[in-house]
């Protein structure tokens, strides 16, 4: 049945002819933008895909300044590191020097100063944006190591950031001290106590008697010997308190001491007060054989060689709290303390020497260490935002080729339906020679 009312032809190539364009027109918009889901009404699922993981890159963008800015800062410290590591090498070459007895020792002296001075310098200097690694005296709590951001995690329970944590390495020359005046609630006194009778050894777990290692809590340890007959060793030279309980004046006035800085460990602080006993053994000239103490780990190695039963060596591990005003030292602080101008100052100074540039070599393997991390870390988030990116463009680029090879076939294909809604308009003009 023909119709001049409705005509079927012309609503199909209606029908027909505006799906073609609108798919021209998303074609077009792909083409343009050069996207496939610009939107959330092109993909809803998609878009909100791509628009999480772009947003992860911009945040992988910022951690890769985090990294530059703290790979530059640690470079900076472990570069200074080194430069006091030649520079102790030096000093340690004036020392053996000095062993000479017919050198101008006070010339000697004068260079090893002046070398001394350099690495003060060198430590001073070495700082990146107002941030020295080489500095750890501040009692604040976290002030003994930075973070460095390294990374966004991302899980199914939300975003996490991680962290590089770098140590600060002091390699100051400024002493330690314990503060004037100080207070029986500022000494635990009974912290502990080896007594050697004979010839053996015993122990000191510094892991187990701390208090917390907070920094600026100090520990000293106070020597008090008995011999009646000073047949095995000198009593007054080996006691460095006036009674077996040290009193408050004893400990304020302790030659081994060793004042805990934020991050310390238990094996920190053992070798520190094991440094600190051999150089007051040297600078006194006094035998290790009588008496001696070493760091293993969080433990002190309190032993005797000679002392026989009629001895009495008694060690008193004691700690002052960190509110009674002491002073941190830093690591190289000893340096200040090397004088080459006598025998005996040299002997002390080739002993302490040894020990400094150790603390030096490992400041600037612990630098190397996390420096190499941090270069690793940048590498692999370079990698890793390349990658998003090209994940990103897989999930919402368009496929120029393909785009363009479909913009030509549905432009062909708008032509045949303007001209099929053509013919299609045509017919009800044939309905008109039914009436002539």
């Amino acid at each position: 049945m023909s119709s001049i009312l409705t005509n079927n032809g012309a609503m199909v190539a209606l029908q027909t002819l505006k799906s073609i364009n609108s798919s021209l027109a998303t074609t077009q918009s792909e083409i343009s933008t050069g996207k496939r889901v610009a939107d959330a009404k092109d993909n809803a699922a998609v878009w909100a895909i791509s628009k999480v993981m772009e947003a992860d890159v911009k945040g992988f963008k910022g951690i890769s300044d985090s990294l530059n800015l703290g790979q530059s800062t640690v470079a900076v410290a472990r570069s200074a590191s080194e430069t006091v590591t030649d520079l102790l090498t030096d000093i340690k070459g004036k020392i053996v020097a000095a062993q000479e007895e017919n050198v101008d020792r006070a010339k000697i002296q004068t260079d090893i100063d002046a070398l001394r001075d350099q690495i003060d310098a060198v430590v001073g200097a070495a700082q990146f944006n107002g941030l020295n690694l080489l500095s750890n005296t501040d009692s604040t709590a976290g002030s003994g190591s930075i973070n460095v951001l390294a990374s966004l995690d991302r899980s199914g329970t939300g975003v996490a950031a991680s962290d590089i944590s770098v140590t600060k390495q002091d390699l100051g020359t400024d002493a330690a001290a314990f503060g004037t005046g100080l207070a029986a609630t500022d000494i635990d006194a009974a912290v502990d106590t080896v007594t050697l009778n004979a010839t053996q050894s015993d122990t000191i777990d510094i892991g187990t008697t701390n208090n917390g290692f907070t920094a600026g809590t100090g520990y000293s340890l106070n020597i008090f010997g008995t011999d009646a007959d000073d047949s095995t060793f000198t009593q007054a030279d080996y006691r460095t308190s006036t009674a077996a309980a040290a009193t408050a004046a004893d400990i304020e006035a302790s030659d081994i001491i060793y004042v805990a800085r934020e991050g310390d460990t238990a094996t920190d602080v053992a070798r520190g007060l094991a440094a600190a006993f051999q150089t007051y053994m040297a600078e006194n000239s006094l035998d290790t054989d009588v008496l001696n103490v070493t760091a293993s780990g969080d433990t002190l190695t309190i032993s005797s060689a000679v002392t026989d039963g009629t001895d009495t060596i008694q060690v008193n591990l004691t700690s002052v709290n960190d509110d009674a005003g002491n002073t941190i030292g830093g690591r190289l602080e000893a340096l200040s303390d090397i004088d080459v101008t006598t025998q005996t100052g040299v002997d002390t100074a080739l002993t302490n020497i040894e020990g400094l540039l150790q603390t030096a070599i490992d400041s600037a393997s612990a630098f190397g260490s996390v420096q190499g991390r941090i270069e690793t870390q940048t590498d692999f988030i370079t990698s890793l935002t390349d990658s998003l990116k090209s994940g990103i463009g897989t999930l919402v680029d368009a496929d120029m080729e393909e785009a363009s090879a479909r913009l030509q076939a549905l432009q062909v294909q708008q032509q045949l339906g303007v001209q099929a809604l053509s013919i299609a308009n045509q017919a009800p003009q044939s309905l008109l020679s039914l009436f002539r």
